[in-house]
């Protein structure tokens, strides 16, 4: 293979911190950090806001990069994708790359910055106080990478960037088929409003409007005191029995060599969770409250008001910390895809109860005594046929974008390296004889 590497700063092959323009009041899009999801390469805005001279700005196709603890370390890093008029701003904490001409290409500087040479460097320049450290630019700037030349650059990016295409791909299937369920949701339990039961609730046919109070709707179902008939309400712990997790003795680093999966709170991220950052031991868990909860367990986070609400599904048994809070039926129909949808709609109740008790927790026994609407076991059997099947798509779809990133990670090393030709792995991969 002809060597086509040289030995560059990272300064020098990637501009950082680029000059972006945005007058003070000028309306453009908002990333924040939370919205970067680690092993997602693309990040768009969530919003429009009105630019008030703080924060880092950047343009489309700019990566940004946490510089603080705890989000560099989880790795939230990301191209800029979606900006109206090519402007927006984030986060205070973040650095900006950007490509430069005839030296560097933007996805390259992109798989370069989530490398552990870029990303390592960075996480072991942090100073600063505990939970506040951030990287030093200096240390970014002068970090010494070895490049190739931009047709390289460009194969190299290519056989990379299908993967994460694919990814984000699957991940805006993924939002449209969250927004299907929770439309359906608040068509059924917020607004009352469900297909003719005549139509057997799966039908085409449009939705009907709830009379008023004390009257029968269009689908038949009689209205009492504002809810169908059959239904209620009361205290979350009426109808499911909760628990939390535990932590097991740092003292013991033996405890975190094990396979058991042991979720965190800011891995809640509202969808299935398969794999944790830590892994625990049988014997951590023996000793220790920390206990195992079995395959589609919905947790919910009590701790930090950036978390309080937060929810996931167990994809496999596993256990948590004690700031996640195991929801179980007690019965089947008390399903937790109801309950994950009721608890995502009040998520601002839950925090502001936090709030309001100037804490940033709430307790496992308030969260039981939140007061939920509860349907009767038809309607919910009615909505969970629709449901479950979207929640099942969703879940083969994580577990899709869990396979092509693992796969993406085996490779980017090898080929940023030079260890594997990119264009004799392209040959290859298309069947053809390199």
């Amino acid at each position: 293979m002809k060597k086509n590497y040289s030995y560059i700063k990272f300064g020098d092959f990637a501009e950082i911190q680029p000059m972006v323009k945005i007058g003070r009041d000028t309306q453009c899009g908002f990333i924040p950090m939370e919205v970067i999801n680690p092993g997602y390469k693309y990040v768009y805005p969530i919003e429009e806001k009105k630019y008030d001279g703080s924060g880092v700005k950047f343009e489309n196709n700019d990566i940004i990069f946490a510089r603080i603890t705890p989000c560099l370390e989880h790795g939230k890093i990301a191209v800029v994708k979606g900006l109206n008029d090519n402007k927006g701003f984030g986060s205070s904490e973040y650095y900006v790359f950007r490509e430069r001409k005839e030296v560097s290409t933007r996805d390259y500087i992109y798989y370069l910055a989530i490398s552990p040479l870029i990303k390592g460097n960075a996480i072991v320049s942090m100073v600063g106080a505990s939970g506040r450290q951030r990287a030093q630019k200096d240390v970014i700037e002068k970090t010494v990478v070895k490049v190739p030349d931009l047709p390289t650059q460009k194969k190299v990016s290519l056989i990379l960037s299908a993967y994460d295409d694919l990814i984000d791909t699957n991940r805006r299937r993924m939002q449209l088929l969250e927004e299907t369920a929770r439309l359906l949701f608040r068509e059924w339990f917020v607004y009352f409003r469900f297909p003719r039961l005549s139509q057997g609730f799966g039908g085409q046919a449009g939705h009907e409007k709830a009379c008023p109070v004390e009257s029968r709707n269009s689908t038949g179902v009689k209205i009492v005191d504002g809810v169908p008939e059959g239904w209620e309400k009361g205290p979350i712990k009426k109808y499911y029995d909760t628990t939390s997790g535990g932590t097991p003795s740092r003292e013991h680093p033996e405890y975190y060599q094990g396979d058991i999966n042991w979720v965190k709170t800011q891995e809640l991220d509202e969808k299935y969770i398969f794999d944790t950052e830590e892994r625990v031991t049988q014997e951590a868990i023996s000793k220790s409250s920390a206990k195992i909860f079995p395959a589609n367990t919905l947790l919910v986070s009590i701790y930090g008001n950036a978390n309080i609400g937060r929810t996931g599904i167990l994809a496999k048994p596993a256990a948590s910390n004690q700031a996640c809070v195991a929801f179980f039926p007690k019965k089947p129909y008390f399903h937790f895809i109801y309950l994950q949808q009721y608890l995502q709609m009040i998520r601002d109740y839950l925090v502001g109860m936090s709030q309001g008790a100037a804490q940033t927790n709430i307790s496992q026994d308030t969260l039981r005594k939140v007061n939920i609407l509860m349907p009767d076991e038809l309607f919910m059997n009615k909505f969970l046929k629709i449901a479950e099947p979207l929640y099942e798509q969703i879940k083969n779809l994580q577990y899709q974008n869990q396979k092509l990133a693992h796969a993406r990670d085996l490779l980017l090393p090898r080929l940023m390296s030079g260890a594997i030709d990119p264009v004799r792995y392209d040959k290859l991969s298309n069947g053809v004889e390199a």
